[in-house]
This record gives structure tokens, C-alpha cells and sequence, in this order.
């Protein structure tokens, strides 16, 4: 959300660019991001669609103030909680496993993650006001504003990831924040000038997940562009 006379940013990029090189950031320079472009960002969460658009959708923004910095303690620890029991379950202290393979590596990049959470540029919790019962599709009114705002951030020259972790911490951030209780808690995302680059995101074949009237039959257009980085399934990378 430019303003009409600014200067056009240089790192605008077209849509279908940001759909197709907005990777999972989780390593971030030491840099705040401007109240200008959190302003920005999170516009663009609110224009995300809801059911029967009702904007049910709520956020908290956590920058430098004593009470971020309480709050993203808290929930590394979460992050801490959650990668540990990851790290024994899914496999991740194989000794076996090849120090160069891409599940090595996503180790090395969730340790270095949750080890620096604490200190995450900016962190944004995503909720959803509940106005009636728990349903198996709540989540398409909230969600869809939380890509919104990977988005944004990836077309200011910002990266950022979708996490969990405050479930970990969800009765002390309850208590913390004072969030009401018929409030769903989405989403931890933090956010940050990346320490790495964007770069196009690998993912499985079209053909692997995009079928026309046949199931789990590959549509016969569904072809990826040349140059496509491609994942096996059950890969690791974003």
C-alpha cells in the first residue's frame, strides 16, 4: 500500500513472482522492519476473504516494547519444546543421516531458529474471534490473511514463516495477553529482512497433486515451467 507521490520500491515484484519464490524465511538480519511497512504488511492481512466476511480475524504485532520481548521469550520456549520433541521423533539425531542431506540441513536451520527466536525482528499472532461452536473449517477465515501477510512481507523484501509454537505456552500467553476466551489462537508468524535469499520453492510435481477428472491421475496440462525446482514428496525444504 504505496502512497499516491512515493518513489516505487524496488523490491516490488509481480504477484505470480512473490506466489512462486516465497520460501520459509527463519534466519533474519538483526534489523527492525518500519512502522511504514508493518503497515503494509498487516493491511494486506485485512483484506484477506473470510466466511460470509464476517473478519473474524485478529492480530497482535510484537516489535521491541518490554512486553514483546516477554512475549517472544515465552514462546521460545515453545519453539524450544516443540523442536526437541521433533528432533527425537521424526528421526532428525540420526548419526547415520548424511551431514550434506537436506533433512541435515533443515535440522541445522530449525536449531538455529529456535535458538534465536527470542530475539525474531518482529512476531505476529494470528487468532480467529469465535462466533459459534468449533468447525472443521474455521481455519479458511483466518488462514488466508496469515498467507496475505507472508506475502506482503515477501514483496517489501521481508521473509517469514508460519509456526505453532504458542501451543506449547497457550495458557501463559492466554494470561499474558489477556485474550478472550472464545478466541482461537492460529498462528505464530514470525517475521524479518532475510539473512539468506528468496529463491524459487521446491515442491513436488503439479502432476503429483493437480489431477483433472480422474483421481490421482496427473491432468494432462498440469505441467510444470521450465527451470522448476522439484522435490520428491516427504522432502525437506520450503
Amino acid at each position: 500500500m504505496s502512497d499516491n507521490n512515493s518513489t516505487p520500491d524496488p523490491n516490488d515484484i509481480g504477484l505470480l513472482e512473490g506466489l512462486h519464490t516465497t520460501r520459509a524465511i527463519r534466519r533474519y538480519l538483526p534489523e527492525p522492519i518500519p512502522e511504514e511497512h508493518l503497515r503494509d504488511i498487516m493491511f494486506a492481512a485485512t483484506r484477506a476473504p473470510s466466511g460470509s466476511n464476517r473478519q473474524p480475524f485478529r492480530f497482535m504485532v510484537f516489535t521491541d516494547s518490554e512486553r514483546s520481548k516477554e512475549v517472544k521469550s515465552l514462546i521460545a520456549r515453545g519453539a524450544q519444546t516443540l523442536w526437541n520433541e521433533k528432533r527425537k521423533v521424526d528421526g532428525y539425531e540420526d548419526t547415520s543421516v548424511d551431514d550434506t542431506s537436506p533433512k541435515a540441513r533443515m535440522a541445522r536451520t530449525m536449531q538455529q531458529y529456535v535458538d534465536n527466536f527470542a530475539d525474531v525482528p518482529v512476531l505476529v499472532l494470528a487468532f480467529l474471534v469465535r462466533y459459534r461452536p468449533p468447525t472443521p473449517t474455521e481455519g479458511a477465515s483466518v488462514y488466508p490473511a496469515c498467507q496475505n501477510i507472508l506475502l506482503a512481507a515477501r514483496a517489501l523484501g521481508y521473509g517469514g514463516v508460519l509456526t505453532g509454537f504458542h501451543g506449547f505456552v497457550e495458557n501463559e500467553l492466554r494470561s499474558l495477553l489477556n485474550i478472550p476466551e472464545n478466541t482461537f489462537i492460529a498462528a505464530t508468524i514470525s517475521l524479518g529482512k532475510p539473512a539468506g535469499n528468496h529463491g524459487p520453492v521446491r515442491r513436488v510435481p503439479m502432476k503429483d497433486v493437480v489431477f483433472a477428472d480422474t483421481w490421482d491421475e496427473g491432468a494432462s496440462w498440469a505441467i510444470d515451467p521450465s527451470g522448476t525446482a522439484i522435490l520428491s514428496r516427504g522432502g525437506f525444504s520450503s
